[in-house]
């Protein structure tokens, strides 16, 4: 495990390698971030470090938040915690930059809210196949049956139903990173992450780098990836 950062998604573009290759990105903003806490062994019982990022005013967060900032001298609107393997040359106020974390050619994870999309029928929100609609039929998106015979006379749990749809975490794996923008603290990585224009998102080592399909697909894309490396990228 390793220390992550807090970005935001600023939308979708495209990238041209120097071979013409035109590879789709997202453009996520990571502007410095700081470490807020370090968790100990000895103290909390895991390893784990506390970043915090997005300067705000002090009438926006509460005492008890402020109290618990007053060690990093910043007010910190967004915080989040990663699991490391060693706090080892971290420390309460240190400052995290983008280039000092991440690098071209390395696979990520990208973790936000999806997209809130409100209370959805069955069909939108599961693609349910609805009932035929040809004439005289009397339903057409409805649910259908949801019981289960006299045994057990319920309906059961987590059963796909119509309701809230969207606004949730969602978790990106193993995506790669194209380019690193440090004068306008700007990561690209290939393919879309969850959530809307201006999200807030948490880029991390990636979880699953070291599987057997990871490494294959790194082969697959050598040569991207060493064009990456050489800053080939326009």
């Amino acid at each position: 495990m390793a220390i992550g950062l807090i970005g935001k998604k600023i939308g979708m573009t495209r990238v041209f390698l120097k071979d013409g290759t035109s590879v789709p990105v997202t453009v996520i903003e990571v502007k410095p971030n700081y470490i807020t806490a370090v968790r100990t062994p000895e103290k909390n019982g895991y390893t784990a470090i506390q970043v915090g990022a997005f300067e705000d005013k002090e009438k926006h967060l509460t005492k008890p938040e402020l109290g618990h900032l007053k060690k990093v001298g910043k007010v910190l609107r967004v915080l989040k915690e990663f699991r490391v393997d060693s706090v080892e040359g971290y420390q309460v106020g240190q400052e995290l930059r983008l280039e000092e974390v991440f690098q071209p050619g390395e696979l990520v994870d990208v973790v936000g809210k999806s997209k809130g999309r409100g209370f959805a029928g069955t069909m939108k929100r599961w693609d349910f196949g609805g009932f035929p609609k040809s004439h005289g039929h009397r339903y057409h998106r409805a649910v259908g049956s949801i019981g289960n015979r006299s045994d057990p006379g319920r309906v059961w749990k987590s059963k796909r139903m119509a309701g809230h749809w969207g606004n949730e975490p969602i978790r990106v794996q193993s995506l790669l990173v194209l380019d690193v923008v440090p004068e306008h603290n700007i990561l690209l990585v290939k393919g879309s992450v969850p959530g809307p224009n201006g999200g807030i998102v948490f880029v991390e080592k990636s979880r699953i780098v070291s599987r057997r399909s990871q490494r294959l697909k790194l082969n697959r894309i050598k040569g991207m990836v060493e064009a990456l490396v050489k800053g080939e990228v326009s």
